[in-house]
């Protein structure tokens, strides 16, 4: 007999303990929304906090038990609005304080947490903070990361840190001092060690909670410390090395104390609905990372080692048990994530078109089958792919206007200490400098070489799109290990832009940070219609949207059962309803997690938990072996006997007894 790939008509009671007794955390189901390209709701283009409450009914279906929201705070949106200049008020962009609370309220009304974004690392040049530190204000500089250059003049940046987003990670200001950013020039550094940083984000998270918010996402959490001194890192290419070796601006243990902090705070919110912290945190081993989720740290941190994990079982196997090994050491449960909103989708990660997406819905349920908690990105319910051919005059990602990379000037080693600007060691290899570096003006409202205006589209309008080749998309690891986009042949500024690009653009081979090519997993989802916006709102979208979306809307994919819509909603539900899926099962003191490995075939990787079996055929071809019980959710259709399975290529199933 043929088992489709949906199931339907499973029990709805949610079985598993760690809910009733208040961790719901351990193996909830989060959705990322990235709030500017989920729902409209004024027309101008841009998702809002009104748009998100709106579709919150969507998410109750899908069956997640919580909801992540990226930043929607005061903001320039010179990085999507992780360049906060407010904290404690919402961009007229996306709505009021007043949307934020009733958004909060519809949620719980759903049985859905909130978790939001809190950005603890940098401000935003616009910040008052920032604006104090630039006007000269006594000891405003002290909450900032200001140091006098290196050389004769001071002309040369502290040390030679690099931008994630491309470029030296210090501007020059108008006195000749220099601030460090991490990313942007826009979002300039906080000083962890300045007691008035500490007491701030103490108040600013208080005031989220009081709102009643379940919990933040901490962006850039292992970065809010540098080491001491800031010492050089003595090579280029420097995003390329995160979460691979140690860093002095990332993963210094003094980022602990602030979350053991934090922590002491969440713990202070007492009642049925437990408050948590999420890191975003790379670090170079799964130890390390397991460092953030110590008993007494934050509840969870990303688990970026799977989402970056290449389609081959081995790898597969070695990050799940790996992973699972750190943070059960510390008593903490792992996650998992496929996509969000700084990598390419997975389905185009796997390879593209049919394929990637048999790969990507494979993929999902091997994910929502692992002990722990899984996160789940905006559109990856419906299989979206990354939009690759996006006109280079739409894109907004900053890493994408950093112009052309430049290598950092450093001193000349000694007995030469005064290089002049433009120069680099001898001893290194590379390109010399074309130009000097960067500097600031006197005041954050004019903003140098760097495109500083956000735009919005007028309502009813998208951007024209230009004839675009599609960029061929490889998988290979990114700042930090994520994931790019990589030209294929003819790849440089024309492959982007579709010819007669702009020579300043950055290109893939060259880029040293992010590419800049976001945009394409950012592009906003579609909800119903036969054409853009496809309900997204009454008029157009910030970024335009494929025409071949009409097929992957939330109307068009359901009650059909072989969609992936359908797949994730019924893989939700049997989730809820099994109780060997989600949190770890009580086990023998030789595998607390309850979960084993069992022989397979090659390329098949079989595992159990209590009543419950896995399998994953990640071969181009189909594969017989004994059936591990009666299937009841697979990827693709397959054919059992109830003796022997024959399980399609590129798919997942899943088995109970």
């Amino acid at each position: 007999m043929t088992h489709e790939s949906t199931a339907v008509g499973l029990a709805s009671a949610y079985s598993n303990a760690t809910t009733a007794s208040g961790d719901w955390w351990r193996d909830a189901v989060i959705y990322q929304v990235y709030v500017r390209s989920f729902a409209d709701s004024d027309g101008d283009g841009i998702g809002d906090l009104r748009g998100v409450r709106s579709r919150l009914p969507h998410l109750a279906r899908l069956g997640v038990d919580a909801v992540w929201l990226t930043p929607f705070y005061v903001s320039p949106q010179a990085d999507g609005g992780y360049d906060v200049a407010d904290y404690r008020a919402v961009d007229p962009l996306f709505g009021d304080l007043a949307d934020a609370d009733e958004l909060v309220r519809a949620a719980h009304a759903l049985g859905l947490r909130v978790i939001v974004d809190v950005v603890p690392n940098h401000t935003s040049e616009q910040h008052p903070w920032f604006r104090a530190a630039l006007a000269g204000e006594p000891g405003a500089r002290e909450r900032y990361l200001f140091r006098r250059g290196r050389g004769a003049e001071g002309e040369l940046p502290p040390n030679d840190w690099e931008s994630i987003f491309g470029g030296p990670a210090w501007t020059r200001v108008a006195d000749g001092e220099w601030y460090l950013h991490l990313f942007a020039p826009e979002q300039p550094d906080l000083d962890w060690t300045h007691p008035e940083v500490m007491a701030e984000f103490d108040s600013v998270l208080r005031f989220w909670l009081d709102l009643g918010v379940d919990g933040f996402r901490i962006d850039v959490a292992h970065g809010m410390v540098k080491a001491d001194g800031l010492p050089d890192i003595g090579r280029g290419a420097q995003a390329t090395l995160i979460g691979s070796e140690p860093l002095p601006f990332f993963d210094q243990d003094g980022v602990h104390a602030i979350h053991r902090a934090w922590r002491r705070l969440l713990d202070s919110y007492e009642g049925p609905r437990r408050r948590i912290g999420v890191a975003e945190a790379w670090a170079p081993t799964s130890e390390r990372l397991a460092l953030y989720v110590r008993p007494d740290e934050l509840h969870q941190a990303f688990n970026f080692r799977f989402l970056t994990c290449p389609w081959d079982p081995e790898a597969m196997r070695t990050v799940i048990d790996e992973s699972l090994a750190a943070t059960t050491a510390v008593g903490a449960p792992t996650t998992w994530v496929l996509s969000n909103h700084d990598v390419v989708r997975h389905v185009t990660r796997y390879g593209g078109g049919p394929r990637g997406l048999a790969r990507a819905r494979a993929a999902a349920l091997l994910m929502l089958a692992l002990p722990g908690s899984a996160y789940l990105y905006q559109g990856e319910e419906l299989g979206l792919p990354e939009v690759t051919d996006l006109p280079a005059t739409a894109r907004q990602d900053p890493a994408f206007r950093r112009g052309r990379r430049q290598p950092i000037p450093t001193p000349r080693p000694e007995p030469d200490p005064q290089p002049a600007p433009g120069t680099r060691p001898a001893a290194e290899t590379g390109p010399v400098p074309e130009a000097a570096p960067q500097t600031a003006p006197q005041t954050p409202e004019t903003t140098g070489p760097e495109a500083r205006t956000h735009t919005r589209p007028a309502a009813g309008t998208r951007p024209v799109p230009e004839a675009a080749p599609q960029a061929q998309v490889s998988t290979r690891p990114e700042a930090g290990g994520g994931v790019r986009p990589e030209a294929g042949s003819g790849d440089g500024p024309e492959a982007e832009s579709g010819g007669g690009g702009d020579p300043g653009l950055p290109t893939a081979p060259e880029a040293e940070g992010q590419d800049g090519l976001r945009d394409g997993c950012r592009v906003p989802i579609p909800w119903a219609g036969a054409e853009p916006p496809y309900g997204f709102g009454p008029a157009g979208s910030w970024l335009p949207q494929p025409d071949a979306w009409a097929g992957l809307s939330v109307a068009a994919q359901t009650g059909d059962p072989h969609s992936t819509l359908e797949l994730y909603r019924a893989a939700l539900e049997l989730r809820r309803a099994l109780p060997g899926l989600g949190a770890p099962e009580a086990g023998g003191p030789a595998d607390p997690r309850g979960m084993r490995w069992q022989s397979a075939p090659d390329g098949v990787l079989l595992f159990t938990r209590p009543g419950f079996a896995c399998t994953l055929n990640t071969r181009p071809d189909p594969v017989e072996l004994p059936a591990p019980g009666r299937p009841v959710l697979s990827s693709a259709p397959v054919e059992t006997d109830g003796r022997t399975v024959r399980l399609p290529a590129d798919s997942c199933t899943w088995w109970t007894p």
